[in-house]
């Protein structure tokens, strides 16, 4: 955001990230920004407040934050050689008034040896990452052969988009 030319503020707070078990894959993420939005314009009203949240996508089904480093290797092995999703809702919220979206990439893996997987497992940190990976960091940039739509969208903002809704804020 920075790099875009905004000057900003993080705040953090525990949000719980619950959906209703019959949201289709692809909107939970949204979803989740927008139920984030909601607890911290409660505590700014009057400030821009920017939420967004990720989500990997394998075959229809979410794959989220894996609870376990076993957990990690299971999402990796099923992501290896493979196609999946990953979906960025963001939401805008001032004085009242909100607006969200969504972006959506392809990202494709090839074939990831067992000892790939271990090696990221045990030295990068998958347990904070949606699908287990960073696209960012070693995994992404051995394992990754191509992507379809936003890099930006599978870092975790889609900054382009961002970039564009919060023009109309300045404005």
């Amino acid at each position: 955001m920075k790099d875009a030319g905004f000057t900003f503020e993080v705040f953090t707070k525990p949000v719980d990230e619950d959906y209703p078990p019959h949201l289709p894959a692809d909107t939970i993420a949204q979803y989740l920004s927008e139920k984030k939005n909601k607890v911290y314009h409660g505590d700014r009203p009057d400030h821009l407040i920017l939420t967004a949240d990720t989500t990997v996508i394998l075959d229809g089904e979410l794959l989220e934050k894996p609870m376990d480093l076993d957990e990690a290797t299971d999402m990796l092995r099923r992501l290896s050689g493979r196609m999946h999703e990953v979906v960025t809702g963001v939401s805008i919220g001032i004085n009242g008034s909100t607006s969200s979206f969504h972006s959506m990439t392809k990202v494709h893996f090839r074939e990831l040896s067992s000892q790939e997987i271990q090696y990221y497992v045990e030295e990068f940190k998958p347990l904070d990452k949606a699908g287990a990976y960073g696209i960012q960091e070693w995994i992404g940039q051995v394992g990754i052969t191509t992507i379809e739509g936003s890099y930006f969208n599978v870092v975790g903002l889609p900054i382009d988009k961002v970039y564009s809704s919060l023009l109309a804020y300045s404005r």
